[in-house]
């Protein structure tokens, strides 16, 4: 079995960046962009060529906002099906199209939407708060929405004498319980990714580079948080890797982020926080977007989310929720 120690480590420097022309593809996709009136959201974990061209990229409490305000015929949602149905949630009227349909999420699929509601009817004064990482279905039944960013903020916000339920990510869930000190039950749910990030590959890695500090996503394992210098979201990241001193920061989350930091972020080297058996770590499912597929949707309006109206109103209510308590 390869270890970290047979790769060699995946480091992006910002250090004499220089932004690439466009190339004719991302051309043609602004050019279109203008004819269909559309607006561009890109996670941060999409590829470059993606981020570059999106109006905005950020986290998915930055996209929630921008979804909900945008002012366009057309919302193209770069990453995963999940916030792209939280965009059509928030905006019904609009056109929101996704690259590739099939782009879905391991934690979603964690928490199927009737497993939950059989849950609920037997535990009927439970209090349902879901991470945004969930389907339509799951939201409809949930009673607030959170994302990494304000996760702990909407948890303080619930009342004391609740029964809180968190899906469905329980590592995220147990980092926010002792955020904040309130008990909750958790789902049993997880990103495939961040659990792959093990305290054994960053030991070696911080072998290599002693004086980087780590800064780690809340879904990785507690184990892997436990040793981070800073756990937090992806916006927060930047703020981290922007005011801390060392030109050397080890970013333990998807490898997408580095592109980012390495636009944004001048004088500093990102070293990919890795796995057991790779230097990096991508979603396979954010990576399923790509430029070709942008310039489709864009040129034929599709694929296009849909669903059903009763539950898009329902989903509706826990993420003006958030949206209202953030």
């Amino acid at each position: 079995m390869p270890t970290v120690l047979d790769y060699e480590p995946l480091v992006i420097s910002s250090k004499d960046f220089h932004e690439e022309p466009l190339t004719a593809i991302q051309e043609e996709i602004l050019e279109l962009k203008k004819e269909r009136n559309s607006v561009i959201l890109a996670h941060n974990y999409q590829v470059d060529a993606i981020q570059r061209i999106a109006d905005y990229v950020g986290d998915s409490l930055g996209l929630s906002y921008r979804a909900a305000k945008a002012d366009a015929d057309v919302i193209l949602f770069c990453g995963v099906h999940f916030m792209a149905e939280t965009a059509k949630i928030v905006n019904p009227d609009k056109t929101v199209i996704l690259p590739d349909l099939e782009a879905g999420c391991s934690l979603s699929d964690s928490c199927p939407a009737e497993k939950l509601a059989a849950y609920k009817e037997a535990n009927p004064d439970t209090y349902v708060v879901a991470y945004i990482n969930c389907s339509a279905g799951v939201k409809a039944l949930s009673d607030v929405i959170c994302t990494s960013g304000n996760a702990a903020k909407i948890v303080e916000k619930v009342p004391e004498d609740k029964d809180i339920l968190f899906v469905p990510d329980q590592n995220l869930g147990q980092w926010v319980a002792k955020q904040t000190g309130r008990k909750m039950k958790l789902w049993p749910g997880s990103c495939y990714a961040h659990v792959l990030f093990t305290v054994q590959s960053l030991e070696k890695l911080k072998s290599q580079f002693p004086g980087a500090p780590i800064v780690a996503h809340p879904e990785c394992v507690e184990t892997v948080r436990d040793m981070a210098d800073e756990v937090c979201s992806t916006e927060n990241m930047l703020a981290f890797c922007r005011d801390h001193p060392s030109e050397d920061i080890i970013v333990v989350t998807e490898t997408g982020m580095l592109n980012r930091m390495r636009r944004e972020i001048s004088g500093k080297r990102f070293i990919a926080g890795p796995t057991d058996t790779c230097a990096c770590n991508d979603c396979r499912f954010m990576k399923m977007n790509t430029i070709e597929k942008v310039r489709d949707a864009l040129r034929n309006l599709s694929p296009a989310i849909e669903m059903d109206e009763s539950i898009r109103q329902k989903a509706f209510v826990p993420i003006k929720r958030m949206l209202d308590w953030s």
